[in-house]
C-alpha cells in the first residue's frame, strides 16, 4: 500500500462538500482554518506583508471559484496551498517586472524595518532592544530567502518553515520527491552562505 493510501482522511472534506452546495459559512470556516498558514507561506515567498495579504485574498477567491472542480485526489489543504504558491509566483513575476521598469532593488523592501514583519513575542516581554535585534535578524533571514531562486525558495519555505512532508511538497509543486530533496539541499547551502555573509559569521 502506498503512502498516499495510508494518509489520514481529509478533515476538510465535509466543509468542502458543503461549499460545493453553496454554503458560505463552510467556506468561511475553511478561510479561518487555513488563512494563517497561507499568509505565512505567501509572506515567506514574496517578503512583503501587504503583498502577502493580497496574495491570500486572491488565492481564496480562486479557491472559491474553483472549489466545484476540486476532487479528492489530494488533500484540500494541498490543493489550497498550491494555489497560494502559484499566486505568489505570479505576484513575484509582477514585482520583478515593475522593479525592472522602475529600476529599484527588491532588496530595498527587505531591510526597511517598517513593521511589516510580524514577530511573535515571548510571554516575558523582551526589551525594546531585544525586539529590535530580533526583527533585524528576521529581516536578514528573509532577505536571504528572497535572494534564493524561486524553485529553491519554494521548497525551503514549504519544508523548513512550514514543515510539510516531502510527499506533500511533491504534490504541491508537481515534482518528484528526489527533486524536492535535491532542491532543498541546494537551498539550505545557499542560505548558509548568505547568512554567513550578512551575519558576519
Amino acid at each position: 500500500m502506498s503512502g498516499r493510501e495510508n494518509r489520514s482522511p481529509d478533515d476538510d472534506y465535509e466543509l468542502v462538500a458543503r461549499c460545493k452546495k453553496g454554503d458560505l459559512d463552510a467556506f468561511e470556516s475553511l478561510v479561518i482554518k487555513h488563512q494563517g498558514k497561507m499568509l505565512n507561506i505567501a509572506f515567506r515567498m514574496v517578503g512583503n506583508y501587504e503583498d502577502a495579504c493580497e496574495i491570500v485574498q486572491d488565492a481564496f477567491l480562486s479557491a472559491y471559484r474553483g472549489i466545484g472542480n476540486f476532487e479528492k485526489r489530494s488533500r484540500f489543504s494541498t490543493w489550497l496551498y498550491t494555489i497560494v504558491i502559484n499566486t505568489s509566483r505570479n505576484r513575484l513575476r509582477q514585482i520583478r517586472s515593475a522593479v525592472r521598469h522602475e529600476q529599484f532593488s527588491l532588496d530595498d523592501t527587505v531591510a526597511t524595518g517598517s513593521g511589516s514583519m510580524r514577530v511573535g513575542l515571548a510571554s516575558d516581554c523582551p526589551s525594546a532592544a531585544e525586539q529590535l535585534e530580533k526583527k533585524e535578524l528576521q529581516a536578514k533571514v528573509q532577505g536571504c530567502i528572497n535572494r534564493l531562486e524561486s524553485e529553491f525558495r519554494e521548497v525551503l519555505v514549504l519544508r523548513d518553515i512550514q514543515g510539510f512532508s516531502y510527499e506533500e511538497i511533491s504534490d504541491m509543486l508537481k515534482i518528484a520527491q528526489g527533486t524536492v530533496k535535491s532542491r532543498l539541499f541546494r537551498a539550505r547551502e545557499n542560505m548558509k552562505d548568505c547568512l554567513r555573509k550578512v551575519l558576519g559569521r
